[in-house]
């Protein structure tokens, strides 16, 4: 391992590898630590989706947006979490980094056409879409040994985003193409991303150093000293000098259980990201006096929890409840069997929803929360790995009627009786009056967009069996992080600059605050302030 470089990234995923791209072609040395054996992390399990205001691809395919646009479209959303400056950072300078990313063959990118912004009745929001990107596929076989260095777990789709229900497509590709892609190991998602953004380094000699953990970062006069464990785990094995800026990109703590107590606001016990993000940079960030932000809130999302369902380690895997909760023949209820919340509404606003606290009992008012179904959803659509038709796993209650359902739930079978009907009505009418469910765009393009208006979401739960899953409140990673100005450098708890310090990613205060504006709300944010980073840090001491 080299004993001195000018730029040192501690983490290997996707605002990691890009601020290695960034540093790179500042003229600057670059190496790249990763502490797993395996790379990408929360980025190569992603959907992938990139969310860009006024990006490169906009003005090309006839959409029209404007910097104007996204700063207003998010400062309708501040609740004084967002500092301007990093906002301005953001819509001015991310389209620029994304179209040079692509320019070095580092993304591939295509528009998600007609993914609408997920606030659409606040200034600036493209119901039309047009700021939700998509990546190209990449056959894995160009990457040779790297391919299998890439973090995935046996069941992360492979194929391209837009040819599923999430990207609002049938999911259907014809079975030669399928076969095709297959045979050729082409992938899609956050897969692709985490590839090509490898492939670009890899391709310019930047090799990442794996199952390589950081143990210390200290200051020494105009320069940094990094501390690395060794491979067998043994305390500060190597040291390297680095010359011009270390950058922290190591992603969130929401599996570290002490700084969850710590710092966040409301329950989160099952989240859906890679067990890996334990908050090692932050840790790191803490030691030399960095100052944080926007600690309490993360990327929340529902979640579901299958038994046995786990990641390579053997932790407990999260799914992701995006769309399920979204088709006609379901509701979300709590455990005195009620309604609580429009169930099509974007997965990271429902934490408001979820984390109501009840003076009364002292206790979170929706959770536990279950999602309720009936036979024509089991019939057609699937729930995480239950597929239409196909047996009902154990990890879904069942029974013949409602009030057997309830009882089996431990929930007032006289409240859901109620519940549903009132929902039913809402169904017959065409208008959901206690929510509002399917009043806009974004509520119906993760329905069954076979149906024509309100019912790509609204359907009756009518038909027994009637089924129910337990659904949790997890996160696809934490927002919180080392404060930064605009330029990624870390700042002290002064809100003084730490010099050659710098931070990306989910590891940073979010550049947004706790806005999550649109799908690809944390990447396109993590790949600017990547390359922000890397660019800067490259021009430290030059």
């Amino acid at each position: 391992m080299q004993e001195k470089i000018d730029v040192l990234i501690i983490g290997a995923g996707a605002s990691g590898l890009t601020a290695a791209l960034a540093a790179h072609e500042e003229g600057a040395s670059v190496m790249v630590l990763e502490k797993g054996a395996q790379l990408g992390g929360s980025a190569a399990i992603s959907g992938g989706i990139v969310w860009m205001p006024n990006n490169h691809l906009m003005e090309k395919n006839g959409l029209q947006d404007s910097p104007e646009e996204g700063m207003a479209y998010f400062k309708s959303l501040n609740h004084g979490d967002i500092r301007e400056e990093m906002l301005k950072a953001l819509v001015n300078e991310g389209p620029a980094a994304l179209a040079k990313l692509v320019q070095l063959d580092a993304l591939s990118l295509s528009l998600l056409e007609g993914y609408p912004d997920y606030y659409l009745d606040r200034p600036g929001a493209k119901p039309e879409g047009g700021r939700a990107m998509d990546h190209e596929l990449f056959a894995f076989g160009e990457l040779g040994a790297w391919a299998e260095k890439i973090y995935s777990a046996p069941d992360i789709p492979r194929l391209m985003l837009r040819e599923t229900p999430l990207g609002g497509a049938s999911g259907y590709i014809e079975p030669e193409e399928l076969e095709r892609r297959v045979d050729a190991d082409e992938r899609g998602w956050g897969q692709a991303m985490v590839a090509r953004l490898l492939k670009a380094c890899l391709d310019r000699k930047i090799v990442p150093n794996l199952s390589s953990p950081v143990e210390s970062i200290s200051p020494s006069g105009d320069e940094w000293l990094v501390t690395v464990k060794n491979a067998d785990g043994q305390k500060s094995s190597s040291q390297i000098t680095v010359s011009r800026g270390v950058i922290i990109a190591t992603g969130g703590f929401e599996w570290n259980e002490q700084l969850r107590q710590t710092f966040l606001k409301g329950p989160l016990d099952a989240p859906a990201s890679p067990p890996m993000n334990q908050g090692d940079g932050l840790k790191l960030a803490m030691s030399v006096g960095a100052g944080l932000g926007n600690m309490t809130s993360a990327w929340w999302v529902p979640t579901v929890s299958i038994p046995g369902n786990n990641w390579p380690d053997g932790s407990q895997r999260s799914m992701p409840v995006l769309i399920e909760r979204t088709l006609p023949h379901t509701i979300l209820v709590n455990a005195q069997g009620k309604r609580f919340c429009n169930e099509a509404n974007n997965y990271s606003a429902l934490a408001g929803a979820f984390h109501a606290f009840n003076p009364e009992t002292y206790d979170y008012a929706n959770l536990p929360a279950y999602l309720i179904f009936d036979h024509q959803y089991k019939m057609k659509y699937p729930l995480a790995y239950a597929m239409p038709g196909e047996e009902t796993p154990e990890w879904i209650v069942k029974s013949d009627t409602l009030l057997g359902l309830a009882e089996n739930l431990g929930i007032d079978p006289e409240q859901l009786n109620e519940t549903v009907m009132t929902f039913n009505q809402s169904v017959a009418d065409g208008i959901d009056r206690e929510f509002n469910r399917g009043a806009s765009d974004y509520d119906r393009f993760y329905g069954d967009r076979s149906r024509e208006g309100v019912s790509a979401t609204l359907g009756s739960i009518s038909n027994g069996p009637f089924y129910a899953c337990e659904i949790k409140f997890g996160a696809l990673g934490t927002n919180g992080g080392a404060l930064t100005d605009a330029m990624s450098r870390v700042v002290d708890v002064n809100g003084e600059i730490i010099p050659g310090l710098f931070a990306a990613g989910n590891v940073m205060a979010a550049a947004t605050g706790g806005v999550y504006a649109g799908a690809g709300g944390t990447l396109g944010p993590a790949l600017t302030f990547g390359f922000i980073a890397g660019r800067e840090a490259a021009q430290r001491n030059k």
